[in-house]
């Protein structure tokens, strides 16, 4: 990269942290024990059946609690704590591994696993262990109110203005381990082009956004993020 951008977006989704060992709870044939993704990620069904809902967030917590950040994670942090312009990192999952690795200037457009919200008050806090439908809010006290802090289909993804407003200034956009297909994510890409921006899609495989980058670099997020993390700061160096 012969020119250091000074304006950098980087957007991460599944990817980077399937290289953690982290499970995706999706089947072969995209049920969850026997269920959609839908019925246990959504108002509908938290409605219906709260007890499925929180033993599936369960279990992801659990898991969650089993892995640790990946050189990827790690990179990227570096990258950040680095970087002399400005500097954003959204990523898609809920997973912590990105703050445990670091990251600081980073946004959850989806919501965090390790929160839990209040349906009836609206108060958000941390909280790691389990949840139940019996679980207690501590700021109303009331019960059978207490969400998981996750955005969940049909519910709108969080921090959409400081995103968009990052990407309409970007000079460099990249994209790491996501699919293309979940929007509005799947359109930054789109947004940070149309400033001017240059973009870099970093994934196993070619995705339904790859079209619309300017390269595409196919491996594993572990081997690629610190090489193009060198690159950058390399570039920086001498810019």
């Amino acid at each position: 990269m012969s020119k250091s951008p000074d304006r950098l977006v980087i957007l991460t989704g599944a990817g980077i942290s399937a290289e953690s060992g982290l499970p995706t709870f999706r089947g072969a044939d995209g049920l969850w024990e026997g269920h959609r993704v839908e019925d246990v990620a959504s108002p509908v069904a938290f409605a219906r059946d709260p007890e499925l809902v929180h033993r599936f967030y369960n279990l992801r917590r659990a898991a969650l609690r089993t892995v640790e950040p990946n050189a990827a994670h790690l990179a990227l942090a570096r990258l950040e704590a680095a970087w002399r312009g400005s500097f954003l990192l959204v990523t898609q999952n809920v997973d912590d591994l990105h703050d445990r690795a670091g990251s600081r200037r980073l946004l959850h457009m989806h919501g965090e696993l390790i929160r839990a919200r209040c349906k009836a008050c609206r108060h958000g806090w941390e909280w790691r262990d389990d949840l139940s439908p019996d679980s207690i809010c501590p700021s109303c006290g009331k019960s059978g109110r207490v969400r998981p802090d996750i955005v969940w289909f049909g519910e709108e993804p969080l921090h959409l203005g400081e995103i968009f407003d990052a990407l309409s200034r970007a000079s460099l956009f990249i994209a790491i381990g996501t699919s293309g297909h979940v929007y509005p994510a799947a359109g930054f890409v789109d947004v940070a082009r149309g400033a001017g921006a240059r973009a870099i899609e970093i994934n196993l495989a070619d995705t339904a956004a790859s079209a619309a980058f300017d390269e595409r670099r196919t491996g594993p997020a572990t081997d690629l993020v610190p090489a193009l993390v060198e690159e950058l700061l390399a570039a920086q160096s001498v810019g």
